[in-house]
């Protein structure tokens, strides 16, 4: 499909489409043989076996391998390492690792990892939750309350510089300069990184105006870093639309379609000059239809002419992957430029399911089913768009996955000659 039009009535017709239906679809649409499956499940399992035999485990596969992410300590500890960095103040802290540490059977995990840090670990968590008491009642009696006010500091701190060495799998560095460091050794082994700030949505005009400062000066911190005349061989940036406006949504789009797009056009006009790549971020599936238009106008800048930089992350868990593969190829084909695309699994998931059932609407957005993902993932892999001999006519193709089988099966672009990008730094 290479009309712009059409390409955007499949986009909205596959909004709420009946899931069985759409995976029998993607299945005939990712062309995969018997044999390919054989081929991809024998790759994903080679690839676990080198892992596995070649590295040593890591901080973060230790604390994995004793606290899978199947129990309730798992969950805790990964919510905490994830969280607890971006807490500002103190009192929160202590909330935060109340709640996340008390009333858990950490006892049960002495002595199971051939980690001494992780049994340590274990140990100071149980005696944490043991003075800290159950998270809805507290301590148990006088002595415990005076302890834990009394212990409140030293938990706090040990706890923040433990989660600080888990959380830094989550968060590249605090500063876009620190997450710049971080970054040199695996550049120069090849890595390219894009840039994503941690942060919500901005609520106010003043949110807005301090993520556009921020992404500014990210633009501006990694300029220098871009070198190299490929626009894929230098650093990056994404963004979130939500971040730059306060009303970010279908009943404001003529306040979004001058406002946003006009401070859209800005950062993408500087990520130019610096020869960088700019993605916009994947958000919510109720705002994807006036994300398109926001990047169909800021595309047509006169001052982007011929920039093949600007991309766009398309999340797979969506049932509209593959009419908005079609829409941005129309678009690509009309501009006559390339546009990057990051193929990605989702992030959104849960709060997708929730919406959808508040807002009593006859389906879903995204799908319900793991395997559904995975099934959309591989045919969006498999689209025209983004096989290898696509690439140099039409698009950049980017890729970030979680699975060996998703790895394995990404044929189109596993044979691109494309540059190793893995899942976006975050800093804080």
């Amino acid at each position: 499909m290479s009309d712009i039009a059409d390409a955007r009535l499949a986009f909205r017709a596959k909004n709420l489409a009946d899931e069985a239906s759409l995976v029998r679809q993607l299945i005939s649409e990712t062309g995969l043989t018997e044999a390919d499956r054989e081929a991809i499940s024998t790759h994903a399992e080679t690839l676990v076996e080198t892992v596995r035999a070649g590295n040593r485990l890591g901080l973060m596969e230790s604390f994995l391998a004793e606290y899978g992410l199947a129990t309730d300590e798992g969950v805790a500890l990964m919510s905490l390492a994830e969280a607890l960095l971006r807490v500002p103040d103190a009192q929160t802290v202590d909330a935060l690792i109340h709640d996340k540490v008390g009333g858990l059977n950490w006892e049960s995990h002495f002595g199971g990892s051939s980690s001494a840090l992780v049994n340590f670990s274990s140990w100071a968590l149980n005696l944490t939750s043991d003075v800290l008491g159950e998270p809805e009642v507290g301590p148990k009696n006088a002595l415990h309350r005076a302890v834990a006010r009394l212990g409140e500091p030293v938990i706090r701190t040990a706890v923040a510089q433990a989660m600080r060495l888990l959380g830094s799998q989550f968060v590249f560095g605090r500063t876009i300069q620190e997450a710049i460091s971080n970054a040199r050794k695996p550049e120069a082994l090849g890595y390219r990184y894009s840039y994503d700030m941690l942060g919500e949505a901005a609520r106010t005009s003043e949110d807005a105006a301090r993520y556009l400062d921020a992404y500014a000066s990210a633009i501006a911190r990694l300029a220098p870093h871009c070198t190299a005349k490929s626009v894929r061989d230098n650093p990056g940036i994404s963004i979130k639309l939500s971040a730059l406006h306060p009303r970010y949504e279908v009943a404001q789009r003529k306040r979004v379609m001058t406002e946003l797009v006009a401070v859209t056009r800005q950062l993408a006009i500087a990520a130019k000059k610096a020869n960088m790549g700019f993605n916009i971020d994947a958000e919510e599936a109720d705002r994807l239809d006036l994300s398109l238009d926001i990047i169909a106008e800021v595309l047509t800048t006169p001052e982007l002419a011929g920039w093949d930089g600007f991309g766009v992350v398309v999340q797979a868990y969506g049932k509209r992957v593959l009419p908005l593969i079609d829409w941005l190829e129309a678009t690509a084909s009309a501009l006559d430029r390339r546009i990057m695309v990051r193929l990605v699994k989702g992030a959104y998931w849960d709060a997708e399911i929730k919406r959808a059932q508040v807002m009593g609407l006859d389906g879903y957005p995204v799908f319900t089913r793991k395997a559904s993902t995975d099934i959309s993932y591989l045919a969006g892999s498999a689209s025209p768009l983004c096989l290898a001999e696509h690439l140099s006519a039409i698009c950049l193709a980017q890729c970030a996955y979680r699975g060996c089988r998703s790895a394995s099966g990404e044929g189109g672009w596993t044979h691109a000659g494309n540059i190793r990008i893995p899942a976006p730094p975050r800093h804080g």
